[in-house]
């Protein structure tokens, strides 16, 4: 057996396995078999290994310092593909983005200022720049894991992070509108002729309104993804635009090569519904109810990098939101997903009525973070 020493944490709404580069084989070669024999793969369940069978848990995180002038940290996310014997590197995890920081911290990997550390950082998935605030004890001097700020589909309470994407358009296109058009409509077989608006913010999104795919918006995840001809059709949308973008040749493609960029998301209006914790979530406590499928599941709240780049389309003049929604007022978009609300801050730049040269300074979010389990992983010869 080979032994490596990783660290296992949950951030905002998903969790995996934090490395340090300096404890990995220098041949990247090597590194897929370790990734997907720490979760179990290619089995679905994930006996054997630490995954949670969903894509939220199936998180790898390889950290290291940065020699950049102005960066703490690089950072660079794998996303194991539960059942199949495949990392994709295509993406990053906001989520996880958030437990980089106070993992940073708690490492020694970057010089403590109390009460508030700021983690400047460089996500290698997609060349963006991010910054996260670490709440610093006083008593203990590194990471304050204690705190009073509550993130829905997470029990209990702790300390706040504020993770801010800084310039987050393009992440993998070079472009916020890689079509160059707020509004598109997309020829799909088995549906027609449907309406969406396809961004890069944070990472790659195409957004489609719910009542156009036949679905309601306020589905659970186990009812999307029990719904076999709703789930096809959200994969043809979502391949569909990503040979539009230029990440696949055609349907296949995209589903066997790159099943998590980009990925697809569904919306409708403001509604009440009930969460998966049974809790009743009110619809004047959100601003938009949106729903992401994350590599052929629906997410159990709702990815990070989606959610940016929903809050984002609520903001963008003509964007399908916008036209189906109206113009959103105020600096939060508060999105409702499957474990409650999610207010996200973006900041929009226009450069008078063309969409395409809005700019994107950043989009901050509350998260917290937390590590569960610190050890020696064993992975065989």
């Amino acid at each position: 057996m080979r032994k490596f020493r990783t660290v296992f944490m949950r951030g905002g709404t998903s969790k995996g396995c934090i490395f340090h580069k300096e404890d990995l084989p220098q041949d990247r070669g090597e590194w897929d078999s370790i990734f997907l024999q720490a979760m179990g793969d290619p089995d679905p369940k994930q006996i054997d290994g630490m995954g949670g069978t969903v894509s939220s848990n199936n998180k790898i995180v390889i950290v290291w310092k940065s020699r950049e002038p102005n960066v703490d940290i690089e950072y660079l996310v794998g996303q194991v593909i539960v059942g199949k014997s495949q990392v994709d590197y295509k993406s990053n995890c906001g989520n996880m983005t958030a437990a980089v920081a106070p993992f940073a911290v708690e490492e020694g990997m970057v010089p403590v200022v109390e009460p508030i550390t700021t983690v400047r950082m460089l996500n290698k998935n997609t060349d963006k720049y991010i910054n996260v605030t670490v709440p610093i004890d006083p008593v203990t001097h590194t990471f304050a894991q204690d705190g009073d700020c509550e993130i829905a589909g997470v029990d209990g309470t702790a300390a706040e992070l504020k993770v801010d994407f800084l310039n987050p358009a393009g992440s993998k296109t070079g472009k916020l509108l890689p079509t160059g058009r707020t509004l598109d409509v997309l020829d799909i077989p088995g549906l027609g002729k449907i309406e969406a608006t396809i961004l890069d913010v944070s990472n790659p999104l195409v957004l489609v309104r719910a009542g156009d795919i036949h679905l309601k918006g306020t589905e659970l995840p186990d009812e999307v993804n029990g719904n076999q001809e709703s789930s096809e059709l959200l994969e043809k949308i979502r391949g569909t635009a990503a040979c539009i973008m230029g990440f696949a040749r055609d349907l296949k493609d995209a589903t066997e090569n790159s099943p998590a960029v980009p990925k697809v998301g569904f919306f409708t209006a403001p509604v009440s519904y009930t969460d998966i914790e049974r809790k009743q979530v009110r619809a004047e406590g959100m601003d938009i109810c949106a729903r992401v499928i994350s590599v052929f599941k629906c997410h159990k709240a709702c990815p990070l990098t989606s959610a940016s780049a929903i809050s984002v389309a609520a903001q963008l003049d003509g964007s399908i939101v916008q036209k189906t929604l109206g113009a959103f007022k105020g600096e939060t978009v508060r999105i409702g997903h499957p474990s409650g609300v999610m207010t996200m801050v973006p900041t929009i730049v226009r450069h008078g009525d063309d969409m395409t040269r809005a700019e994107v300074p950043g989009v901050a979010v509350q998260r917290t973070a937390r590590r569960i389990m610190e050890g020696t992983l064993f992975i065989r010869n």
